[in-house]
């Protein structure tokens, strides 16, 4: 789902993940399912990701020497409890050639991308700002999971310490 308002769109699209994960899968006491979803927007269009080169091609053109939106929704599901909510990242591109997007294109990267870029690979080298979240930008708005899992009472970082005595 891609129309509308992009906050309920990449919401909903993260909780459908994970509920279908939920339906196949019975889950333990205290097991958590994670759904995320990513989209970019520009100008009020939401784009999702390429279908193909062209579209790739034509996304990236959109966005070049301008400034676009990247919304993450994020989805903790339990047999008990569940939270949701999302985040927003300004990321500003630079302005791109014919030639240093065709070299973009053919690396594929763009491939499963939502806005035919990943900031974290090649695709960093056609950026020239990122305003909040950057693992947002990514595609794992890490302070919006760390602030959800305190919300469904997960310390943070309990998950990363040693059990038992020191």
């Amino acid at each position: 789902m891609h129309d509308g308002d992009p906050r309920v769109t990449v919401e909903a699209n993260a909780r459908g993940k994970a509920r279908e994960v939920m339906a196949r899968e019975a889950l333990a006491p205290g097991e958590l399912v994670l759904g995320v979803d990513t989209v970019v927007v520009v100008d009020g269009r939401v784009l999702g990701k390429a279908r193909d080169s062209h579209e790739a091609r034509a996304y990236l053109r959109l966005l070049a020497g301008r400034r676009h939106d990247v919304y993450s929704g994020l989805y903790l599901g339990a047999a008990e409890s569940e939270a949701s909510g999302h985040a927003c990242t300004s990321v500003t591109f630079r302005s791109l050639d014919d030639d240093t997007l065709a070299r973009y294109l053919a690396t594929n990267e763009w491939r499963e991308r939502a806005g035919a870029y990943a900031v974290q690979g090649l695709g960093s080298t056609l950026v020239t700002a990122v305003e909040g979240d950057y693992f947002n930008v990514v595609g794992l708005p890490v302070a919006l999971l760390v602030d959800t899992l305190v919300r469904l009472g997960v310390p943070a970082l309990s998950w990363a310490t040693a059990r038992g005595p020191a």
